[in-house]
């Protein structure tokens, strides 16, 4: 008697694989499968079994001659450029994840496919932005009790002057909550600029802080968040994935 043992977790059938990467219904990954348009491993072998069982460790695979690998879960980097929202449905501005290949956008299927910002920066808000499908992740990043700092490079309507360095290190009071708001880490890095360090996140933060010690922003650049910061060689509008050191940074406590 014939019996059929279930594939180990690192092993998926080809078609299942292309679903959880995101290219479509499992019917369409069937299909891309069976039309040999899928192919496997550096030397490109052609498959049209969609029930071929694959090892999912290191794969390596092309979609209509496309070159993509296997992520368990997606971990990405993106330098966010001004005039982009960060919503699934923006309003006035394109959004952030028209950026990203549609794969990243449907990955898992669902309600709630896709990878989903860890945070959010303002239309006009410019720098590093993470992005996931790791629920626990996001958390760990966006939670106020792992305080996490996020740095911002803030440009100034105003000369900054050390008095408002200093009350935004002592906390000022924002009107929707009365419990004063501290920076983490406050310096002017020239006349009309501040870095500015913060391990909590409201809606227009830093704008309303700076506000309220009597200045203005004029621009404002996310340049690190935790150990990670944004590398200069990614332009505006470009992502990378995460390396696996990068996101075991991330995921440690903040010191």
């Amino acid at each position: 008697m014939r019996t059929h043992s279930m594939p180990a977790p690192s092993s998926l059938p080809l078609h299942e694989v292309l679903f959880s990467q995101g290219f479509g219904t499992r019917r369409v990954c069937w299909g891309l499968v069976q039309q040999g348009l899928v192919a496997l491993g550096e030397d490109r072998r052609v498959c049209d079994d969609p029930a071929e069982v694959v090892a999912t460790d290191g794969l390596v695979f092309w979609v209509q001659a496309v070159r993509w690998e296997f992520h368990e879960r997606a971990y990405l980097l993106l330098h966010k450029p001004a005039g982009y929202e960060c919503s699934q449905k923006p309003g006035a501005h394109p959004s952030i994840y028209t950026l990203l290949p549609a794969p990243l956008r449907q990955r898992g299927g669902g309600a709630a496919a896709g990878v989903q910002a860890v945070g959010r920066l303002d239309q006009d808000t410019t720098g590093l932005l993470l992005l996931s499908d790791d629920g626990q992740f996001i958390h760990r990043l966006t939670s106020p009790r792992h305080h996490v700092p996020k740095v911002y490079e803030v440009g100034l309507r105003h000369p900054v002057e050390e008095r408002q360095v200093q009350r935004l290190l002592a906390g000022v009071v924002l009107d929707d909550d009365p419990r004063p708001v501290r920076a983490a880490a406050c310096e002017a890095t020239g006349d009309l600029a501040l870095r500015l360090t913060l391990t909590e996140g409201k809606y227009h933060q830093v704008k309303r802080m700076v506000a309220a010690v009597g200045n203005r922003v004029e621009s404002l650049h996310r340049s690190a968040i935790g150990v990670l910061t944004l590398p200069p060689s990614l332009l505006p509008g470009q992502w990378r994935w995460l390396t696996a050191d990068e996101v075991a940074a991330l995921r440690q406590p903040a010191r």
